[in-house]
């Protein structure tokens, strides 16, 4: 039996699935692909799969992570052919390896935002957009387990860079906290919205791009 960890992506239509949904698409897989997996004993057994950082859903993602333990004997650079053999449209594994450390290690993770304004994008919006996140308090509603709460994000923001990318598109990479605590980069868009409103766009979404350790090197 071994650990293994699942690199995939998760684009397109298939940023629509929940958490739980995602959950359901992999025992579907592996079980179409002729895998056993480490069950739980009892009357209802399933298998053990942890997932890394929960996407929110709307969100697409080219570095979420997957871990399991595997009872067959097979080579882990063929297992992301076998499982895309039968991975749903939107889905690709692309690489799977023994984990080097655990899931409480990851500490930020980069992810990259399309901003979209129907009128045009507001003038100089580049410059006052990273003047804006550069501030060393940014307070907003911020919803936890327990409700709303008033949250400081600017700790949680390492950094924040924008980019013109058309007349009515400007592109925004971030890296904030991972966890405990994390700030989902949908809540740089609430604080647009709270304290600059002329610059907030008419639409925004995201992808993650990767996820990093402590000193921010690549997470595996």
């Amino acid at each position: 039996m071994r650990r293994v960890r699942l690199l995939f992506s998760k684009m397109g239509k298939a940023k629509y699935l929940s958490h739980l949904d995602l959950l359901r698409t992999f025992q579907r897989v592996f079980l179409r692909a002729g895998l056993t997996l480490r069950h739980t004993e009892g009357f209802n057994p399933h298998p053990y799969m942890n997932f890394a950082l929960p996407l929110p859903v709307g969100t697409e993602s080219v570095c979420e992570l997957l871990d399991f333990d595997l009872t067959d004997d097979i080579e882990l650079s063929a297992l992301p052919g076998l499982l895309n053999k039968t991975m749903p449209e939107g889905i690709e594994a692309l690489e799977a390896y023994q984990p080097e450390r655990k899931f409480s290690d990851i500490k930020w993770l980069k992810a990259e935002g399309r901003l979209f304004f129907d009128r045009g994008v507001p003038e100089d919006a580049k410059g006052k957009l990273e003047a804006f996140f550069a501030k060393k308090e940014l307070v907003i509603q911020k919803k936890s387990k327990k409700g709303y709460a008033e949250t400081d994000i600017a700790p949680l923001l390492y950094r924040a860079a924008v980019t013109a990318k058309s007349k009515e598109e400007l592109t925004m990479s971030v890296v904030v906290a991972a966890q405990n605590p994390s700030l989902n980069p949908d809540n740089l868009i609430t604080a647009i919205r709270k304290y600059i409103p002329e610059l907030a766009p008419d639409f925004a979404e995201f992808r993650r791009l990767a996820v990093y350790d402590g000193s921010h090197g690549d997470f595996r």
